[in-house]
């Protein structure tokens, strides 16, 4: 048995508890007939997938505004769940009307059909090879999630998503969809610049090399989804059922009233956005003061 010396042994602690720091913690395979969702998380070097609790309990039917862009990707994500020919999707658009909550909606609704979904950050698609060998081997449908994604020319993780979409070493396993949400429609910025370079090739207009770039990416998507800002009567529609909803969670019925309408219209005004949320975030500031005014009577 070695006799090492007492600052020996405290060097060698302190080598293992920076070489412990390193190494991902310990953590339960997620169970995927108990959970529909699930995080990578990054630590170190790799990272994990850690189970979620999903509390957005969004219905397909509670959305309002896009029945378009509803029916394409309900047809997608069934033919998906059903080992058929199905593309990944880019959702695009104005913000708050409703990107990410089609994605959950979609997994409240097939999630016992065996759907189930991965969130991915931006900065962690640099480890989708990994994710992919998690699950590949898995009897589900698994869709990776990518929330509000933009890029910055350069980045190495729109390199590995770009790869990834075009089925090299990257690509996805056959149990595997990604779907992205994002305000940019190509993902990058566009300026003014990238205009110039375009030429006439027999007698047609040929994007410059900046524009061809700016666009291969979103290019890989199978489907472009685009979300657009309500007209004032889909925003009415919406506050209606938002209020209806948050009231029925009470048991109550909250009588609407020109008062609410113009209101709503208001908030409408001074967030300068109509779109599903926010008539949400309206319907909890109308609610909640009614119910306090309620109390105080």
């Amino acid at each position: 048995m070695l006799n090492l010396k007492p600052e020996v042994v405290a060097q060698l602690e302190r080598v293992l508890s920076s070489v412990e720091m390193l190494l991902p913690r310990a953590v339960k395979a997620v169970d995927w007939t108990k959970c529909h969702a699930a995080n990578w998380r990054r630590h170190s070097f790799s990272g994990y997938l850690e189970a979620v609790k999903v509390t957005d309990n969004t219905r397909l039917e509670e959305l309002l505004g896009c029945e378009k862009q509803k029916e394409v990707m309900i047809n997608n994500t069934r033919q998906f769940l059903k080992g058929l020919p199905a593309n990944n999707a880019l959702l695009w658009g104005s913000r708050g009307t409703g990107k990410s909550s089609m994605v959950k909606a979609l997994l409240n609704e097939y999630g016992r059909e065996g759907l189930r979904v991965i969130q991915v950050e931006k900065e962690d698609l640099i480890y989708l090879s990994e994710i992919f060998s998690a699950v590949e081997n898995e009897p589900y449908r698994f869709i990776l999630l990518c929330d509000d994604l933009t890029f910055e020319v350069g980045e190495l993780s729109y390199k590995m998503l770009k790869s990834a979409l075009d089925g090299s070493v990257y690509s996805a396993p056959e149990n595997v969809l990604i779907y992205v949400t994002s305000n940019r429609r190509h993902l990058l910025p566009q300026y003014e610049t990238d205009l110039l370079g375009g030429k006439y090739v027999n007698g047609e207009l040929q994007q410059s090399e900046a524009m061809e770039e700016k666009v291969s990416l979103s290019d890989r998507f199978g489907l472009w989804v685009p979300f657009h800002v309500f007209t004032q009567d889909r925003y009415i529609d919406a506050v209606r059922q938002c209020v209806e909803r948050e009231a029925a969670t009470r048991n109550l019925t909250i009588p609407w009233t020109k008062e609410l309408e113009l209101d709503a219209i208001q908030w409408s005004h001074d967030k300068t956005k109509r779109c599903g949320r926010t008539a949400f975030q309206f319907s909890k500031n109308w609610v909640g003061r009614y119910l306090l005014t309620q109390a105080g009577a």
